[in-house]
């Protein structure tokens, strides 16, 4: 992981003019390799306690800063993810669930309210990041979407990042929009829009069965020709139309 210094302007930023997402540099899906798309590749990766690429990185010191303004400290939990740590995650829960009682199937779908199956997950980008208040008293969980309701925890922070975000060009990934189907609300998860935009277009042009067999993923015997399609519907292309 390297980490470089970033020097401020000497103009001052504008919250509404920090970032101007429209014209940042934009990623062409055709230098994306398969590697990188399922997080088995070597980006170059910037950051103190967490990974991002070069313009996200730059991007979220920017927005950190305006954000210590109002008070808010964000504190990343979760940014770059390789294919081996999200198949750590997979396999721990998977089977947790099936010694829990749980089938195969319902440990699948269990999973996947939350958690991507390896390979599929954004995290691989290094352009999606999870984020939270630290300046406020962390609860024993902090990734529970009842913090950043109402006089939740991270309400405050919830609030600013509702406001001031896309300025930066980072947008929430799985809202609380009514008929949204795939992974359930995460109010943590933003993604920086002018880089992953590249990435979900050159994705879409995997073939997601090939991925899930040819990694021999647990589990995957059980993964059904519908059950891939309503995934990748779902789970992957149900997110913010702003990220599309």
């Amino acid at each position: 992981m390297k980490r470089r210094t970033f020097i401020k302007g000497s103009a001052a930023i504008g919250l509404g003019l920090a970032i101007f997402p429209q014209i940042a540099f934009q990623h062409s899906d055709n230098n994306i390799t398969y590697n990188e798309l399922i997080g088995k590749g070597n980006p170059e990766v910037f950051g103190d306690g967490f990974k991002l690429r070069n313009d996200a990185y730059d991007a979220f010191l920017k927005m950190s800063e305006e954000a210590l303004k109002s008070d808010i400290k964000l504190r990343t939990v979760s940014s770059y993810r390789t294919f081996e740590h999200q198949n750590r995650i997979w396999e721990r829960k998977y089977k947790n669930n099936i010694n829990n009682g749980l089938s195969e199937q319902q440990s699948i779908n269990k999973i996947i309210e939350y958690s991507t199956i390896p390979g599929t997950s954004r995290h691989h980008w290094a352009t999606d990041i999870d984020l939270i208040d630290g300046n406020v008293l962390q609860p024993n969980t902090v990734l529970n979407s009842k913090h950043f309701e109402g006089i939740g925890c991270f309400s405050k922070f919830k609030i600013w990042m509702d406001t001031y975000a896309n300025a930066f060009g980072f947008y929430l990934v799985y809202t609380h929009k009514t008929n949204r189907k795939g992974f359930k609300h995460e109010p943590w998860h933003y993604s920086y829009k002018p880089l992953s935009q590249g990435y979900l277009k050159a994705y879409q042009k995997l073939d997601l069965r090939d991925i899930i067999i040819s990694e021999q993923l647990m589990g995957c015997e059980h993964f059904s020709e519908e059950f891939i399609t309503n995934y990748l519907n779902q789970n992957i292309l149900d997110i913010n139309p702003e990220l599309l």
